[in-house]
């Protein structure tokens, strides 16, 4: 267990130095969006790029692994959709934005640096194949749901269309999909190339923890109340135990993610508080406040319920 309290320990410390930072003002909250907007841009890419074209396209596409991922964070995100429409009475897009803080999880900003530590040998597969998840599922189902609640009369085509350019120029959706034709035709990375790469993507993981807790240090505390509640409940209990549900169902079948560590790493990353941009996308459409005082209560809580689901899953 004190190894455990060790690996969360370091995550929490980081995440506390950019909270500290933000409130005694040695940074702004606004001079952490800068640092927030390199992690996406450039070291997460970098990061995803490395993991990708490091290992056989086999590894990456792990048939188990990513349909565990995928069934239990779809699972998650009907159920707190309907449980937000039919017991809450809520509309389309608050519930919309309530199942995506229950579903999807910050697998780069927290989960990586947490499967850094506690399982180093399959963090960067596991991040390579959660971003695909999440990047190719997740979020645009979220964005076009949103969009139609918004719009109910806007043209289909012409919506989906704009988010398919929008994912496009995605940075990491980039650096999968570059990652995996370096992989898949064996093509050399030079040195040139490859050392900053490598230079970069390690600041990934400390440079993000801070930025969490600077983004943290800027939500309005005192609004804090019960209506977070389910939605922490769902992202830090429900979702993986949906996953996990998920790897045992398609074990029996023969379908299992192949490998114990990995099927530790999928629940751990599942155990993560919601993705960095839930609040900014919220925003887009009203739904700010309630998705950053969730992620606030989620990101605190987690150090309880991570060491927990870490007690369970690791060997």
């Amino acid at each position: 267990m004190l190894d455990i309290f060790s690996i969360t320990g370091v995550i929490f410390v980081l995440i506390g130095l950019g909270f500290l930072s933000v409130r005694y003002g040695v940074f702004s909250s606004a001079e952490m969006a800068p640092f927030g907007r390199f992690v996406v841009t450039f070291a997460l890419p970098a990061l995803i790029f490395r993991a990708v074209s490091s290992r056989p396209v086999a590894e990456i596409a792990n048939f188990g692994y990513l349909a565990a991922v995928l069934i239990g964070s779809l699972a998650v995100f009907v159920l707190g959709y309907i449980w937000s429409r039919q017991v809450s009475g809520s509309g389309a897009t608050a519930s919309t934005f309530r199942a995506m803080g229950m579903s999807c999880s910050n697998s780069g900003f927290v989960g990586y640096p947490v499967l850094l530590m506690a399982l180093p040998e399959f963090a960067s597969t596991a991040l390579a194949m959660n971003m695909i998840v999440e990047n190719l599922v997740m979020i645009p189902l979220v964005l076009i749901m949103a969009e139609r609640s918004v719009e109910s009369s806007a043209d289909g085509r012409r919506m989906i269309t704009g988010i398919a350019w929008k994912l496009a120029r995605n940075p990491i959706l980039i650096a999968l999909a570059l990652g995996m034709c370096v992989s898949l035709f064996a093509l050399p990375v030079p040195q040139l190339i490859a050392l900053p790469i490598d230079v970069v993507a390690n600041a990934s993981a400390a440079l993000s923890l801070v930025v969490i807790g600077g983004t943290l240090a800027s939500l309005p505390l005192t609004s804090l109340d019960g209506s977070v509640i389910p939605v922490v409940a769902g992202k830090l209990l429900l979702h993986p135990i949906a996953v996990g549900a998920s790897l045992v169902a398609l074990s029996t079948l023969g379908l299992g993610a192949g490998n114990e560590g990995l099927a530790a790493a999928a629940i751990l990353m599942a155990s993560m508080p919601a993705m960095g941009i839930y609040p900014i996308l919220a925003q887009r459409f009203g739904e700010e406040r309630e998705a950053a005082l969730a992620m606030f209560a989620m990101t605190v809580l987690s150090f309880v319920t991570i060491s927990a689901a870490m007690a369970v899953v690791l060997p």
